[in-house]
């Protein structure tokens, strides 16, 4: 497998998939006929990095989405966010933690993108988190300094790089339910999904449960066109119980994966990745392919290393 440069977008999540943006992209050797949809955008780093044509980003989260639609409608730019992380850093290195709380007040109240750029890169180990009542609780992340030339650069370089993507492209962004999402998409989309996984993190735009599980396991086995999903198989503590129970009847890849990003360091372990599939796996290079059996101790496995 080749190895491509990965491109990261300028809003961190939990669960990220930038290490594993290579892996999951390699499965993709077929032409997109319809529109690439993302019904967890996240952090959107999969479809940041394969660029189609036609796309649609679709997140519970209205704040990830309206940053990524001020950047479609030029309300943000990269000189924009360079001027405003260099004004608001140099009053967080002044003020310290009770400036990051100024700001997550201001967030709060008139939900600017630009405050939420900020928070999501100030924060408490980039953790996105809300309360029931939908305000960012997330705390300081303790860096009074966050805010140095180098980092804004690099902030700076992603929503450049992002605001080319956006520009270039069709694509859309639009906040509601993966159940809508999934409905709408036809045989010739490819559907790509990053749940929240059960148990990993708790926010109050993605608490994820049983039932939306088997929803989305509905969806996609009544789907179509092509899906890839995104999920965990295993760590050192227990097994993802709906491989079993639902997915195993597809095609199956694993890879072990770590976490940086988490609220607790007992969150920040090794774990090992699946990508379900519902068509047949590229051949990567140097690993073996086994048929996809039954039963959970013969399924559809396509190792290869970390």
């Amino acid at each position: 497998m080749m190895r491509i440069k990965i491109y990261v977008p300028p809003i961190k999540t939990q669960g990220i998939k930038t290490k594993l943006v290579e892996s999951i992209i390699d499965q993709i050797n077929f032409e997109i006929k319809g529109k690439w949809i993302e019904p967890f955008m996240g952090s959107g780093v999969v479809g940041f990095n394969l660029r189609p044509k036609r796309a649609i980003f679709a997140d519970k989260n209205p704040h990830i989405i309206n940053f990524y639609n001020a950047i479609k409608n030029r309300e943000i730019t990269s000189q924009k966010v360079r001027i405003f992380l260099e004004r608001e850093g140099k009053k967080l290195l002044e003020k310290g933690e009770k400036y990051y709380y100024e700001v997550r007040n201001r967030f709060n109240k008139y939900h600017d993108p630009l405050d939420f750029l900020f928070l999501n890169r100030s924060c408490f180990n980039g953790v996105i988190r809300f309360n029931s009542k939908g305000e960012f609780n997330t705390p300081f992340g303790r860096k009074p300094d966050r805010f140095r030339k180098a980092y804004i650069t690099k902030i700076v370089n992603q929503v450049r790089y992002a605001g080319e993507c956006i520009h270039k492209y069709d694509w859309i962004f639009i906040a509601q339910d993966f159940r809508k999402t999934i409905k709408e998409a036809n045989e010739n989309d490819v559907i790509y999904c990053d749940p929240p996984y059960i148990g990993r993190h708790t926010n109050y735009f993605d608490i994820w449960t049983e039932k939306d599980e088997y929803d989305l396991y509905k969806l996609l086995s009544n789907f179509k066109g092509k899906f890839i999903l995104s999920t965990w198989y295993k760590n050192k503590y227990r097994e993802n119980k709906f491989i079993k129970r639902f997915w195993n009847k597809f095609s199956i890849i694993t890879r072990n994966h770590f976490y940086h990003v988490g609220g607790r360091e007992i969150n920040r372990n090794p774990m090992i990745e699946a990508l379900v599939l519902n068509f047949e796996l590229n051949n990567i290079k140097g690993q073996q392919k086994h048929r996809r059996k039954t039963d959970e101790s013969q399924i559809s496995l396509f190792e290869f290393g970390s």
